[in-house]
């Protein structure tokens, strides 16, 4: 292989410009958050020309947009790996914790990035919208898989399950090493809570509870 060869060898296999500034990006802000990188970082980081990089993106938040949609589609695959991986119906609906409990694994800066975007823009500004795009994505998601494992009031349980794991995403920023795992463990009382003989079995408890008392 002469020179020429090997030099287009070497292009070939580097990551074309715009997928070397995602990448880059995507590291960065998980790390450090969207506030602390500047685009000047990104560049010189991704080893592309300032020009290049505004050819793809023309301004910070287009760039920090496509980071979302980057972030929806690794959690999304990933939840989805995780249902097909399941067993039953009630592990399907707790498999995104496991996919909670890797991501926050890494460390909080990502988490907090997603949560900063969602809260501070708001759902007026084109960021939050996405944020908010993207969750409600994976809401409808679980209240599919809620209907198909015969719980009742499906799109509630979506909304309750949203909140625990929103929560676990606050609990993991403060420190909470198990927030995942303590996330996953209520949410087996709200499948529980969702069953349409739940409120059968309570009153047949009671009863037993009652029997034993007198």
């Amino acid at each position: 292989m002469d020179g020429r060869d090997h030099g287009r060898a070497q292009v070939a296999q580097r990551p074309a410009a715009r997928e070397r500034i995602l990448e880059t990006s995507y590291e960065l802000f998980a790390r450090r958050g969207v506030r602390d990188v500047g685009v000047d970082e990104i560049i010189a980081r991704s080893g592309v020309a300032k020009a290049t990089f505004y050819r793809h993106f023309p301004s910070k938040e287009a760039l920090v947009l496509a980071y979302m949609d980057r972030w929806y589609r690794t959690r999304h695959d990933a939840i989805e790996d995780a249902i097909a991986r399941s067993h039953t119906p009630d592990d399907a609906l707790l498999a995104a914790f496991n996919v909670l409990d890797d991501w926050f694994s890494r460390g909080a800066a990502e988490v907090n990035t997603f949560l900063h975007v969602m809260i501070e823009m708001g759902p007026e500004h084109p960021l939050g919208r996405a944020a908010m795009g993207h969750l409600a994505a994976i809401r409808r998601r679980l209240a599919a898989l809620a209907e198909a494992a015969g719980l009742d009031d499906p799109e509630g349980f979506a909304w309750s399950f949203h909140i625990l794991t929103k929560g676990a995403m606050v609990a993991a920023i403060e420190g909470d090493r198990l927030a995942a795992t303590r996330a996953r463990g209520l949410a087996r009382i709200l499948i529980d809570l969702h069953r349409p003989d739940w409120a059968e079995r309570v009153s047949r408890d009671q009863a037993q509870m009652h029997d034993v008392g007198r």
